[in-house]
């Protein structure tokens, strides 16, 4: 799969479901969702894509749903409920799942890298989600969500990662063959 057309892919769909959230509104996420999530499983194995959506939704649901029910974050658009994960950002996970095999190849064996990644680079994204598109608040301040972020992160993408080199039978040296 072309790396660049997945990392636009996964970003056309995001836009959508922030500008989505920021406006109250929680179904245009899903909406861009589904050419995506048609494009990506049809063009590549999707059998490993959906075993591997299998593994990371419920952890993606599970750490916003804890951002959510702590109140480190306050969600627009919090369907079903602003104790939980709401459908939009579930949707966003739907789709980040199929972006490990594809644009965040190169991470496969490199889980320093990876936590690195992770921890940089999902505060940013929520940060943006909130200052650019109001899509989320921060109910305790900025630093101590954008912190429990950064280590939820920096555990999760390798483990992400790790997951998607299993159900490729990857070794994990090979994903780094295959920037």
């Amino acid at each position: 799969m072309n790396v660049w057309a997945n990392i636009l892919g996964y970003q056309a769909m995001w836009l959508v479901a922030i500008w989505g959230a920021g406006h109250g509104l929680w179904w245009p996420g899903p909406l861009a969702a589904l050419p995506f999530m048609a494009w990506v499983l049809l063009r590549h194995g999707a059998a490993t894509d959906l075993k591997l959506m299998v593994f990371v939704v419920p952890l993606g649901f599970a750490m916003d749903t804890l951002m959510a029910a702590t109140g480190l974050l306050h969600y627009g658009a919090p369907v079903p409920s602003a104790n939980l994960a709401p459908v939009w950002i579930v949707t966003i996970w739907c789709c980040f799942a199929l972006t490990l095999r594809h644009a965040f190849r190169f991470l496969i064996g490199r889980p320093v890298l990876a936590g690195l990644f992770g921890a940089l680079g999902a505060p940013l994204a929520y940060l943006g989600a909130a200052r650019g598109w109001d899509a989320v608040t921060f109910g305790h301040g900025i630093l101590p969500a954008l912190l429990v972020l950064g280590v939820m992160w920096a555990l999760a993408m390798p483990l992400m990662l790790h997951r998607a080199a299993r159900l490729e039978h990857l070794p994990p040296q090979l994903g780094k063959a295959h920037v």
